[in-house]
């Protein structure tokens, strides 16, 4: 496997940790990792609704889409209190 500049400095400094403090940085290092994994699951979940509204009519939409601007007003509205 190529190791890439960046990565063996990455690795370079993990050997400068101590022992006892390595568990720390595989736990900041596991996390992030399983984060970036979770965003590109959301990410794609969302595009599954890509065009899902492609057959509704002008007119249908812009009534769907003002009730929604309109429900987020309310729902922020709450939250300001």
């Amino acid at each position: 496997m190529e190791s890439y500049p960046l990565q063996e400095k990455v690795m370079n400094e993990i050997c400068l940790i101590p022992l006892e403090k390595l568990n720390a940085v595989y736990d900041i290092i596991h996390f992030f990792r399983v984060g970036l994994e979770r965003s590109k699951s959301d990410t794609n979940k969302i595009l599954e609704f890509a065009g899902c509204w492609k057959d509704m009519p002008d007119e249908k939409f812009n009534s769907f889409t003002k009730e929604i601007g309109e429900r987020r007003k309310q729902a922020f509205l709450s939250r300001e209190r």
